[in-house]
This record gives C-alpha cells, sequence and structure tokens, in this order.
C-alpha cells in the first residue's frame, strides 16, 4: 500500500459503489470494495444473473474467510452487497460506478451512458478495461470529466495494483478521488495516460505473445518458459499460465487491438487463434497452454 504522509489522514473508500458486471472482475471489484467498507451495488442484465453474480462473490468471500485472507466475517462483507437486473436501480448518490463487463468498447460505452444516466451530477464513472481506448468510450457520456480508467488485475482481491488512465478530458477532482479510494482499498496506483494497452497490457501482452511465438517454434515447452521467467527473473507467474489465468480469448482480444493501433509487433500467433477456434480459453475452460482442474 502506498505511504501516507504521517500527519495526513487515511484515505477513506467511498461510501456507496456500483459495479456494472458480476463476471469474475466484477465480484472481485465489488468483494473489493465491500471488504474496505463501501455499500456495493452489482448490476447485471437480468434478475437471474444478479442472483448469479451474488452467489459468486458469496462463494468467493467464504473461500477468503477459511483461508484467513478476509478481514472481518464473509456474511458481514456480503451483506455490505446485493444485486441489481438495471442500471436503473443504481443509487443516485453513489461516489463511484465502476464499469466491468466484457471487452467491447460499444457495450461499454451503452452501459456507462445508461449507468450516467441513473446516478447523479457527482458520481464518478470509470471503466475497468485492460486496453480500449478510455477516450473513445468518454465519448459516449454527458460529462466526460468525471471518467477515468480504472485498470483492476485479475484476482482482484489478491491483486495489489490498479492502472489509472486519464483520458484527455479527465478532471483533476476526478483523478485525485480515484487515487485515494484505490489507496482506501490497500492497492497501489500507477497513472498513466490514455493511449494503446496502456503500460500494464502493452507490456504483458508484448512478452505473452512472444512465449506463445516460442511455443509455436518448439523452442521449449510451456512449463519450462513459464520456469524461465518465475525463476529466472522472479515473475510471480510466467507469461504462458498468466495468459491462461487471464483467459486466451481476452488476451487475443487485446492482442488485435494492439496489432490494429500499434502495428505487426503485436501481431496474433497463429497457435492462440487456433487454441480459442477449439476452446481452449485457460483456466475458465479447465485448458489453456496449462491443463487446470
Amino acid at each position: 500500500m502506498p505511504e501516507q504522509p504521517a500527519d495526513g489522514p487515511a484515505p477513506v473508500p467511498p461510501a456507496r459503489v456500483g459495479v456494472l458486471g458480476g463476471g469474475r472482475m466484477g465480484a472481485g471489484i465489488a468483494q473489493s470494495f465491500a471488504a474496505a467498507g463501501s455499500e456495493v451495488l452489482v448490476v447485471e442484465s437480468g434478475e437471474e444473473e444478479a442472483r448469479a453474480a451474488l452467489d459468486r462473490i458469496g462463494a468467493s468471500l467464504r473461500r477468503a474467510e477459511e483461508r484467513g485472507k478476509l478481514a472481518g466475517a464473509a456474511d458481514e462483507v456480503l451483506g455490505r452487497i446485493s444485486a441489481a437486473g438495471s442500471p436503473d436501480a443504481l443509487p443516485r448518490d453513489a461516489c463511484l460506478v465502476v464499469e466491468a463487463v466484457p471487452e467491447d468498447a460499444g457495450l461499454k460505452a451503452r452501459v456507462l451512458a445508461a449507468a450516467e444516466r441513473a446516478v447523479g451530477a457527482e458520481t464518478v464513472l470509470a471503466t475497468n478495461t485492460s486496453s480500449l481506448p478510455v477516450t473513445e468510450i468518454a465519448s459516449a457520456l454527458g460529462s466526460p470529466g468525471r471518467f477515468v480508467g480504472m485498470h483492476f488485475f485479475n484476482p482482484v482481491p489478491a491483486s495489489a495494483l490498479v492502472e489509472i488512465v486519464l483520458a484527455p478530458g479527465t478532471s483533476d477532482a476526478t483523478r485525485e478521488a480515484v487515487l485515494g479510494w484505490t489507496r482506501a482499498l490497500g492497492k497501489k496506483d500507477v497513472v498513466v495516460r490514455d493511449s494503446p494497452g496502456f503500460a500494464s497490457s502493452r507490456l504483458g501482452v508484448a512478452l505473452g505473445l512472444e512465449a506463445i511465438r516460442m511455443v509455436e517454434e518448439g523452442v521449449a515447452g510451456p512449463e519450462a518458459i513459464d520456469d524461465a521467467m518465475s525463476l529466472g527473473y522472479r515473475h510471480p507467474m510466467g507469461p504462458l499460465r498468466l495468459t491462461d489465468l487471464v483467459g486466451l480469448d481476452v488476451r487475443l482480444a487485446i492482442a488485435e487491438h494492439l496489432h490494429a493501433t500499434l502495428g505487426e509487433r503485436f501481431a496474433p500467433p497463429r497457435l492462440l487463434r487456433e487454441k480459442v477456434a477449439r476452446g481452449e480459453l485457460g483456466r475458465k475452460s479447465g485448458q489453456g497452454f496449462h491443463t487446470w482442474t
């Protein structure tokens, strides 16, 4: 956690938070804010999906409690989380709404525009995109000054980092608010300007794509390549295991975007396309570059 000035106040989490999307990333974001003390509403695409998201978060909280990774009781944290099937349910006095739907710029813009109509003028809106242009998504909003990128990392509760992505129109007040909230979660912030892949995805994808090309060329197997980076360079996990964790389909979508914007060095390898076509998406499907049980 970033150090705070000795005589300064401790950062305070936002009182009320909305999370658009209750999948793996959205559930992790909701859990993190609720564990810090925020009241959280998760918005899904319908009531059945909303109930499923709440069940998913509850199961994650109970696992964290069993492993001693949760400050407080799981039921207590879960009591601060609710779910709804429409953005219309967002409280007007929400401090922050974070979008965490799939990596589709049009979809993100639509759900954020719906959220903007539901909340008050002071609510900060954020996207959790890992690579899409924040400036482009901001163009769908009536008040782009209160919009920012908050790129969380998977798994959110255990990750130490949030990448703060500033669009040209992001106000100083919005920037300072999200920095304070990030620190209230006990996470480190890095601030970058809006550019293809930001800092983290651009570097992470470059390493991951080269590792995939090495497998494709028969240089070494996935386990050996991952061990080379985790043991030799002290990476927490190798690039292929990380690709499995992120999802090969997600990695492919990011690579295609970077290929289109930054050129041939980000061209997706044939092996990556083939695995995605076969449904070998990584941990979520049970098979990627490694086998998951």
